[in-house]
């Protein structure tokens, strides 16, 4: 009886093993194909070209989506300067200094901010920013990423700061620094690593968005100084260039989604080297 409840828990140990195998090689396995495809169908078409040159009319071959790459940079670091202090201190506020039931509701309006679609929070910074100036702006699409950015600031923050022992925080005010000393000067540096990569991972997920920029930011075939004015960014620009009836424009969408792609992963691995060294260095 015994050997025959041992045969059977064995054989149902290498099914489950054998199904969460096969399970993790084919989210593996999704990743490598979309990155090979992406790198097949638009990794031929990357030029310098692409990164230096104008994107040109409709009717000619070549140019490049200078402006747009450029234009997501100026777009990414605007919403970036707007959405991480905000989360980042609020989050801060909620793992040191919230109340239970406050700290309870924050949270709660945090989450549902973070299901918004991102849609949604297009339209609203269209109704709240672009009527109002009455034109579209690198400005309003900063603004629309960067409240997109704020909610899992915030709760990145918040996790990893909770994740910091307490003894840290009692042995530096058993040495009479005060609270808001010891959160600044014990408790932030020690979670640094991790927060920092949480922002990385944030600006990763919003770099990638194209339903905000379409009603915000709109688009542009040249230069854009300043912030006043419509911008190009990658993946309006992949966008329009995807549903352009010119084979020459979809060559370049495929080659801007690779960048695109690309950019997105180098950003996901640089976030899990910096936990990944931080945690070595603990131990």
């Amino acid at each position: 009886m015994t050997g025959t409840l041992s045969l059977r828990r064995k054989a149902t140990n290498a099914i489950m093993l054998s199904a969460t195998g096969v399970c993790t090689l084919l989210a593996v396995g999704f990743l490598f194909f979309i990155l090979g495809y992406l790198l097949l169908q638009g990794g031929k078409d990357l030029s310098l070209d692409f990164f230096t040159k104008l994107p040109v009319p409709e009717s000619e071959t070549g140019g490049g989506m200078a402006n747009a790459l450029a234009g997501s940079a100026k777009v990414l670091l605007l919403a970036t300067l707007l959405g991480v202090p905000i989360g980042f201190l609020a989050g801060v506020y909620l793992a040191e200094y919230g109340a239970v039931g406050f700290s309870s509701v924050v949270r709660f309006v945090t989450d549902l901010l973070n299901g918004v679609p991102s849609i949604v929070m297009g339209i609203f910074v269209y109704t709240l920013i672009v009527l109002r100036m009455k034109h579209f702006s690198a400005f309003a699409g900063g603004v629309a990423l960067g409240i997109m950015m704020i909610p899992i600031a915030l709760r990145s923050t918040e996790e990893f700061l909770r994740a910091v022992p307490d003894s840290l925080r009692e042995g530096a005010m058993a040495l009479g620094a005060s609270k808001w000393k010891t959160v600044a000067t014990v408790v932030i540096p020690a979670a640094v690593r991790g927060i920092l990569s949480g922002m990385m991972l944030n600006l990763a997920r919003v770099a990638g968005e194209t339903a905000p920029l379409l009603f915000t930011a709109l688009g542009n075939f040249y230069w854009s100084p300043g912030w006043n004015q419509p911008i190009a960014t990658l993946p309006v620009m992949i966008y329009n260039y995807a549903i352009s009836p010119y084979a020459d424009q979809h060559r370049q969408a495929w080659a801007a989604g690779f960048v695109l792609l690309a950019l997105v992963l180098v950003v996901n691995i640089t976030a899990r080297s910096i936990v990944a060294s931080g945690l070595h260095k603990a131990r």
